[in-house]
Parts: C-alpha cells; structure tokens; sequence
C-alpha cells in the first residue's frame, strides 16, 4: 500500500482538510481551487501535513517527553514557561524523517522552477488543526518567517514552526480554550513571497471589527511586510468601503480613508544582517502618503465580499501587494470570530458623564468605558508584576502579552491599529482597549486612577481620574410595529454604526455642521480663498490639515462627502435627511480662518443663518463646495437614499433663490429621485405652508427654534431656561396646524426636535396629530416606540 504523501500543494486541499493541514493551510487551498477564476489571487505554495508533524515527533520519541512536562505544569511541579523551554528545545533538536525531508525539498524545488528561480524566497507559516475555527482564533499564537531563501533554510524554519506550537502563549491559549496539547497538530505552509517589502500589505475584514456593522469592508494598510500590522507595531492607513455598492463599477463607495502613521516597515535584510528581513523607519514622503490608490482599496474590498460569499460567514483576511508587478494577493483568509458571534438581539449603551482632563487619545476599540488604575509595563519580561484589574499600557502587544490581556480591565497601547493584536484580543476578550496613542508610556504613569472611554466614536479618551458613566441594556427582541415612522438623530459619523441593529425608518435630522466642525474645522472661504488669509499661525494650521489635497477645497468636499457617507451607510436604503449647514455667525466664526470671513452680529441665533447665507455672495461659493459634496455623496458614491433639507428658510422667494443655487451646483429637485425638504422652525413656515409645499416635498418641525420664535425666548438664554417649553400650548398649536397644514397639500412632515428624546409622552401629542415622522436620538428610541405604538393603539 503506498504511504500517503507528507506534502500537498495548495490545489489539491479543500476547506474541510483542516485536520490535515489546518485551518489556514485548508482554507488557501479552497481559494486556489474555488475563487481564483473568480479574480482572488493567491500565492502559489504547498503544505506539510499533520501525519508529517506526527511523524517527527513519533521518530524523535517525543510523545511521551511533551505528555510528561505537560502532566508536570499541570500538577504545579514545573512552571509554563519551563514547559515550553524543555518542549521546544527538544524538538528544535529533532531529527527530519529522511522520506518527510525528502519530500519538502522537493516540493520546494518544484515551487521554485514554477517561478523560473534556483532558490525561491518562500514563507513559512503555522497551520495548526485546531486553528480559525468559528468560535476560537489561534491566530498569531505559532509562528510565522519570512523571505527564506534554500533549502536547508527552509526545513530549520518548518522545525521552528513545529517547536512555536508549544510557545507559551500557544500553550495557556489552549488550556484556556479546553484544548488537548496531544490533540492539535501542526501543518506548515510554504507561499511564494510576494514582494510587499517594496510595496505594502495589511488586514483586510469584512465587518466591522467594532459595532459588528456587516455592510462594510475594513482595510487597513501599511509599508512593507504585513508583520508590523498584525502585531501592532505600527499605525497603519485605515479604509472604509461599502458593500453593497460594489458591484457597480461606476461607483467609489469608500466611506473613510485615514492616513496612518506607519513609522516604519520591514523588508528584506542584506546579507551583513542577523536575520532574513529588518525594520527600518519610513521616509517622510511614505508617512504622508496613502498606500493604497482608490482603485486599489476598491479591488481589495470587492475580493474581500467574493471571499465572505463564498464562505458564508464574515472574514477575517490579510493581503500584500507586489512592489514589482503592483498586484494584489490574499495570503490568508479565516473566519471573524468577534463580531459575527456577537448576539445581534441586545446592545449595550455607554454614556460617559463627568469626568477629568484628557490625557492621551487613540483609536477606540470595544465601544466602552472602564476605570482603573495605570499598571505601565514596557517589556513582556514584567509582566509578572501586573495588578489584576488595573489598566494595562504599553508600547504593543504580541500573544505573550495574552496572560496578563485577559485579567486587565482596559488596554492602552502607543502604537497599532483597529486589526492589531491589541485591538483583536481586546474585542474576543470583551476589554476596552485604546491602540495607537502614540505617547501613552510617555504620558502615563504606574498606580494614576483613570478612565478609559471607547464610547465616543472611532476616537479614544484617557481621562484623568474615575469618571461617572452609565452602562443601559437595549433589547431588539419587543420592538413594536408603528404607522408612524420612528427615525433617529444623529451628527457623529465614527458613532452612527454603533445604532445599525436599531430597528429604525432611517435618518430623520442629520446635521451637517457636526462633521464642518469636528472633521474639517477649516471655515470654507478660508480654503477658497486661502491667499486672503494673512495669521501665520492659521496658515500653517490650514496647510497641515490639508496636506495631500493640492486643491483645499477638495479638502472640504472628500473630508464632507465621505463623514456623511458613514451615517448614510447605516440606515441605506431607508432615507437620510441631511440638513444643510446651520451654524450661526459666531460658530463659524470659531472654525480655522473663519474670523476674517464672519460679521459680528448682536443676535446670530436669528442672524445671518440658514438659507439666508446660501445664495449671498459673501458665502455663495462655501454653499457650493456642501452641494459638491452631496453630490458627490449621491452620485459617485451611490448614497440615492439622501435627501437634503433647507434649515432656517423664512420666505417662499427665500426658498426659490436656495433652490435655483442648488440646481446650478447639478441638485435639482426630482432628478435621480432627489428630493427636498424645509425646516419647520420659524413661524412664517406654518402661516405660508401651502407656498413652502409648492416648492419642497416634506416638511422637518425643528421644535427648539420654533419654541424660541413662538414664544420669543433666546434659547440659549439662562435667565429664561424655565419658560422654554416645547411642550407649551402655543407651540403644540403651531405643531398642529403644520401637521394639518403640510397633509393637506400632500406633503411628508416629521419632527425631528428633542422633544420627543427629553420626553417621551410627547410622542403621544405628535400621532394624535397624524405626524409622519418622529426623529429622536439613538439612545431614547426604544422608549419613544413604545409610546408611539401606545398612542396608536389608543
């Protein structure tokens, strides 16, 4: 009988030879085989199989030696790391089978002549079987070598391979899972290399690695060797796309781009070095520069929705790009195992109260918040003196770093991204984590109390001291059916996934001005008209924040067109109701450049504000670069479910002169379904309905400006604080006779005020009243269903 080969190449393993060559080994060979004519890209390679593993082991009697240390550490008689000194060392001493030998040469050679060299640079990864299964991620605990070159070479690192199944961190991994240590076997993958020293490589998945938000693809991307990304050592890019888009080649559906640090990246070493490859620092021109094109973050994230079809459930994927020929490749594809168990029925809410000054910020990982006190280790070696439950920092983490991971109550890392293995660990262990501070260690200090808030957005805060916060659990089981629409608020573009599960009708009020302020922060004329922008101090800020953009005002419309395009991907294809800028003369006097542009005004909140400022001159052309932006949005980008609507519009002649300037900028009302709406916010809107219904398609009650018009109340004054009441009889009638106003003439009409949020029984009022619409922040949604459906019962 012919013994079974010890050697297979990728072309002939399937997904379910797992036992025979591990998950990652099992899972290249069902993409070579099932998804390369449909454009992935794979390196060519072959595995070592679990029998060859077995088999070294057997012929170097060493079952019983590895049974015996783990009896040992079990019993308490040796230490982890005794067990898995002795282990390794024993089979780093081991002797090839001559016939397994044998073989992987010749695989080797025979990969080698396919791509026309004598000594092909290959690399070495770990297979094991008991690896990127649904509901354990053993990534990263073996190990990985890269660009080893001939072939005593390459049978040292597949020994290494073997030795790192019983590293310690790969070792307390399977205890804590409930692993037998004699159970798991290890395959050994040897990939061409692709050469992404000269080009660039990074992680690819496609959900959202935070909020579980399964319409997108998240790319992060970095120079050089893809080692630096996974492990954290580097801040890399971070792309979004959107999903559902894709298949339609005239759209660009990148919802971000975020230009990572990338201080340095690893690439081949010389022959006067240690090792085959090295890091070295990034230039600066490399550090200010995407490493992916549009088309390139495009390409990568439809492989990425090939692959998850194919498969059947969210992935978790890594991908190089060839410095030679610029072509893309998926070195490694395996399943999410975080967000795509995570029950899909409940979500909880955290909502940071008072609390102190900021110390460090980062990138946010877990959307929440803890408290605790600094437990500063800068180098695994010490991580024996961490504190149960204090807040681990550090410069990155690795899986060493796992033991100590796991018994933190927050993560705080200088460097790294969202796929790092700092933020990965993080999310399977459930901690909050901040990665890529930059100057955590440098900042923080052993035994300072602070608290760590993920629950602000894509950015992390490290406050000073223990804060108040506030921890709510939603459930999505009993939401009640509605007539009328329940819709949300929202203006925060990194918080807008965190709603997706919220059962809503779309989004009734998104502001504009929110991303203006907290992503742009440049006054729009300061970047049209830049020369006429004379504070040095204020130059040089513009010129930083709009590094890359040769033409400033394109900084305007990419950073506006793509902030907004994240709160449309949430609710696509209910609609998004996005309201036009509405800051007031003194808030856009406070953006950069913007004091040389604004008037000083008395009274701004009834000022020069809304569609007042659209079509005069002294704003006419900042009115153009939003309209650019939301065309952009819609058309380029393909978010159709976006409808605009005009705030603080006083006059029908007011409107028509808003609309005219929209339609030269290509916003016509009714093209590609493009529809408008109007703030209901002063009362002239009410008293001349049927004019304002002849020139938009719905109405939107702002209850808070209506409240101060109708009752002639500065909102913002204290001294009046208790007389303003949305709920006063003088505003509902207002409220009212909108309603019967906008019906009658066939118009849509909701409120998107926070009435509704602050008190939910004023929902009731709104249906008595036949509203379309209510629109209310995330947070009181639930409470305002209930109602509604409790109104409309009766």
């Amino acid at each position: 009988m012919t013994k079974p080969s010890e050697v297979i190449f990728f072309e002939n393993l399937r997904r379910g030879d797992v036992a025979l060559v591990g998950g990652k080994n099992s899972s290249l060979g069902e993409m070579v085989q099932e998804l390369d004519a449909l454009g992935i890209s794979v390196p060519p390679g072959f595995a070592t199989t679990s029998a060859a593993f077995r088999r070294f082991i057997e012929e170097n009697g060493l079952n019983a030696f590895i049974a015996g240390q783990m009896d040992k550490l079990a019993s308490g008689k040796i230490t982890l790391h005794e067990a898995g000194q002795s282990i390794r060392a024993a089979i780093g001493s081991g002797d090839w089978p001559e016939e397994t030998a044998a073989e992987i040469v010749a695989a080797y050679r025979d990969l080698s002549n396919r791509a026309g060299k004598t000594d092909l640079s290959v690399a070495v990864r770990s297979s094991a079987t008991a690896e990127d299964l649904p509901d354990a991620s053993f990534a990263g605990q073996q190990e990985t070598f890269l660009n080893v070159v001939g072939e005593d070479a390459l049978l040292k690192a597949c020994r290494d391979c073997y030795a790192s199944l019983f590293t310690d961190r790969a070792i307390s991994y399977r205890n804590a899972k409930g692993f037998d240590h004699m159970d798991v076997a290890l395959s050994v993958g040897v990939q061409q290399m692709v050469r992404s020293d000269i080009g660039g490589s990074g992680v690819m998945f496609s959900i959202d690695t935070e909020s579980g938000f399964d319409k997108v693809v998240l790319i992060d991307a970095a120079w050089g060797l893809g080692e630096n990304v996974v492990q954290g050592a580097v801040t890399p890019d971070e792309f979004q796309v959107y999903k559902p888009f894709l298949e339609d080649r005239k759209l660009r559906p990148i919802i971000e781009r975020k230009l990572g640090a990338k201080e340095k990246k690893m690439i081949y070493a010389g022959a006067s070095d240690a090792g085959p490859v090295k890091n070295v620092p990034t230039s600066k021109a490399e550090r200010e520069s995407f490493v992916l094109s549009d088309d390139e973050v495009l390409e990568l994230a439809r492989q990425a929705a090939i692959i998850e079809r194919h498969y059947g459930l969210p992935m978790d994927m890594e991908w190089a790009k060839d410095g030679e020929t610029g072509k893309l490749y998926i070195v490694q594809a395996r399943p999410e195992t975080v967000q795509s168990r995570a029950q899909s029925a409940a979500l909880r809410s955290f909502k940071i109260g008072e609390h102190g000054s900021t110390l460090v910020t980062g990138l946010s990982v877990g959307e929440q918040i803890a408290t605790g006190t600094v437990c500063l280790i800068e180098d695994v070696s010490d991580i024996d003196r961490f504190v149960d439950g204090a807040v681990l920092v550090t410069s990155t983490t690795d899986p060493d770093w796992v033991p100590v991971m796991k018994r933190a109550s927050a993560i705080v890392t200088d460097h790294g991204g969202r796929t790092s293995h700092a933020a990965i660990v993080s999310r399977e262990l459930g901690v909050p984590a901040i990665v890529g501070c930059g100057n955590a260690t440098h900042v923080l200090h052993d035994q300072q109390d602070v608290t760590i808030c993920c629950a602000e957005g894509d950015e992390g805060f490290v406050y000073s001291g223990i804060a108040d916060y506030e921890v709510e659990d939603l459930d999505f089981d009993h939401v009640p059916e509605t007539r009328t629409k329940v819709m949300l608020n929202l203006a925060n573009p990194s918080t807008a996934s965190r709603w997706w599960r919220l059962p809503s009708d779309g989004v009734g009020l998104a502001r504009m001005e929110f991303v203006i302020s907290n992503t742009i922060r440049i006054h729009p004329e300061a970047l049209i008209h830049f020369d006429k922008v004379t504070d040095e101090d204020v130059r040089e800020e513009i010129e930083r924040l709009t590094a890359g953009y040769p033409d400033k005002s394109e900084y305007f419309i990419d950073k506006l067109a793509r902030g907004l395009s994240r709160i449309a991907a949430i609710c696509y294809p209910n609609p998004m109701i996005l309201r036009l800028s509405d800051f007031k003369t003194n808030e856009y006097a406070d953006l950069i450049g913007g004091r040389a542009f604004e008037p000083d005004e008395e009274n701004p909140m009834i000022g020069w504000r809304g569609a007042s400022r659209y079509y005069d001159d002294a704003y006419r052309d900042g009115f153009a670069l939003e309209c650019r932006a939301i065309h952009r949005l819609r058309e380029e980008m393909g978010f159709r479910n976006v409808k605009v609507m005009v705030p603080f519009c006083r006059t029908p002649d007011e409107a028509d002169r808003v609309l005219a300037v929209m339609a030269e900028e290509g916003l016509s009302r009714g093209a590609d379904g493009l529809e408008f709406y109007v703030m209901c916010e002063v009362p002239s809107n009410v008293i001349l309905a049927d004019e304002f219904a002849k020139r938009f398609d719905g109405f939107s009650i702002g209850s808070n400006d209506l409240t101060q018009l109708t009752l002639g109340i500065d909102r913002d004054s204290d001294r009046l604080s208790a007389l303003f009441n949305e709920r006063d009889p003088a505003v509902v009638w207002m409220i009212e006779k909108a309603i019967e106003r906008a019906q009658a003439a066939g118009r849509k009409i909701g409120l998107c005020g926070q009435a509704p949020s602050n008190y939910p029984e004023f929902a009731r009022v709104l249906v008595a009243a036949g509203i379309d619409s209510i629109s209310v922040t995330p947070d009181s949604f639930l409470k305002v269903k209930d109602h509604v459906a409790a109104a409309e019962s009766g």
